[in-house]
């Protein structure tokens, strides 16, 4: 049974910091902070694009992105850095973890619902209160932040890491990255519906149209790829590409250019060389799965992440991009979104990819995470658990079936989803040998 008392701190909405504080914090550490060579062109600001109807996101500095705090070209990953060290200082995560640790033995009541600790104590409870699916679907445990706060992560590739001027920063920003594996998580109980019967739930609707895309942010097509080796990246940038960029334009009317720009590859099982190289454009092998709930972008990322490819081709693996800076903002100032398309190597049997329909979650804020790279600062977003999500998921998805997800999109009236989150989980009916998800996931962005 759930402990009778919420724990404080899980569900009080975290105030966003002011704009100016970043500044104020980063002159406290500035002697931490190693400088960056300035840029040719002005920093890209951009404007926080909220959509219509929904509440703030709870994020650093109001809602503004890093570019806002841009240093002599750094991209502002000089007050993310900063404020990254103040966060680990304040130790809110931190406080929400070891509170989930001393809770009584059982469910933890939170303002959104009861949530676990653990899958297993979640699956129990499932089927101790008779939690059942629709047909075609699952009732299982997925895993949800419990903490309202905006959170930061310095990515492996940082420059900090292995430079020894700043050596007393990342042991501090390491330390709390240890302390924090855990998480402030909570495994809380969800009902997966079959996406191939989208139509029992929507009159008429198809999970295979663009129109499902626009109502939901989700959507499935269908692709017989040519590529014979998905851990070859030369071979996936040079076969499969191509082959999804053609399908983008097929698949939504009135597109007039599709860019997939990355990839990753994910297989548990894998026992080769698992090295990224970006240099090489080479992603590696993922062998553990995203299985917290997530969407890639944001408002501000999903509009930074297509300006650096457009007019920087940073960290593109496809086609290169030139465009000047006038030509992007034509580009950007007609429609645009951003897509992840997942392809398996063979049925998927054990940790499925699973994704929430966009009006179930359409009035809840997001939650941003910030990634700290040496020349720019992502953002991606987390979400806490409402028993009104919409989940769906495609049973036993084929090698030749594209599940295809919305992680942004420029459109704010409410009148198309613009975005979609979702995450990993596993398959509560699958068998015990059942085989680990083996596929290959492409980030593009589609233009209209």
């Amino acid at each position: 049974m759930p402990s009778s008392k919420p724990i404080d701190g899980m569900g009080a909405t975290a105030k966003v910091a002011s704009g100016s504080r970043a500044l104020r914090v980063l002159d406290l550490v500035d002697d931490e902070v190693a400088p960056h060579a300035p840029r040719a062109r002005p920093a890209y600001v951009p404007t926080l694009e909220r959509t219509q109807g929904q509440p703030p996101p709870i994020a650093a500095n109001g809602g503004l992105s890093y570019m806002s705090f841009d240093r002599a070209g750094d991209a502002g990953t000089a007050a993310a850095l900063a404020d990254a060290l103040a966060e680990s200082k304040r130790g809110e995560a931190q406080r929400v973890i070891d509170m989930i640790d001393n809770a009584p033995p059982g469910g933890i009541e939170t303002r959104w619902g009861v949530g676990f600790r653990g899958y297993d104590e979640c699956m129990a409870y499932i089927r101790a209160n008779g939690i059942e699916a629709p047909e075609g679907g699952l009732a299982l445990p997925l895993r949800y932040t419990v903490c309202e706060r905006p959170s930061y992560s310095v990515v492996p590739s940082n420059a900090l890491w292995r430079d020894p001027a700043r050596a007393d920063l990342a042991q501090i920003l390491r330390h709390s990255a240890e302390d924090t594996e855990a998480a402030p998580e909570l495994y809380f109980p969800q009902v997966m519906r079959d996406a191939r019967r989208m139509g029992e739930y929507y009159t008429g609707l198809s999970p295979n149209t663009p129109e499902c895309m626009n109502r939901l942010g989700v959507s499935l097509a269908y692709l017989e790829s040519r590529c014979s080796n998905f851990y070859d990246s030369a071979e996936v940038e040079r076969v499969f590409y191509p082959e999804i960029e053609k399908l983008l334009m097929e698949f939504f009317p009135g597109a007039t250019d599709a860019l997939v720009y990355n990839h990753d590859v994910f297989d548990r099982d894998y026992t080769g060389d698992r090295s990224e190289d970006q240099g090489a454009k080479d992603p590696g092998v993922n062998t553990q799965y995203a299985n917290i709930v997530h969407n890639d972008l944001n408002d501000n990322s999903g509009r930074v992440r297509c300006r650096e490819l457009l007019t920087r081709n940073l960290r593109n693996f496809g086609r290169a991009q030139h465009y000047t800076e006038a030509e992007a903002d034509a580009k950007m100032s007609r429609r645009f979104m951003s897509i992840n398309l997942a392809k398996p190597m063979e049925t998927v049997e054990q940790f499925p990819f699973v994704l929430c329909a966009w009006p179930s979650f359409a009035d809840q804020p997001y939650i941003t995470n910030y990634r700290i790279y040496d020349d720019r600062v992502g953002e991606t977003t987390r979400f806490t658990y409402r028993p009104t999500h919409e989940w769906y998921w495609f049973p036993q998805q084929k090698r030749n079936e594209v599940s295809m997800l919305k992680c942004y999109d420029s459109v704010t009236d409410g009148s198309v989803a613009r975005w979609s989150f979702h995450t990993a989980c596993i398959d509560p009916t699958a068998p015990a040998d059942a085989r680990c998800r083996k596929n290959v996931v492409v980030r593009s962005f589609v233009f209209f």
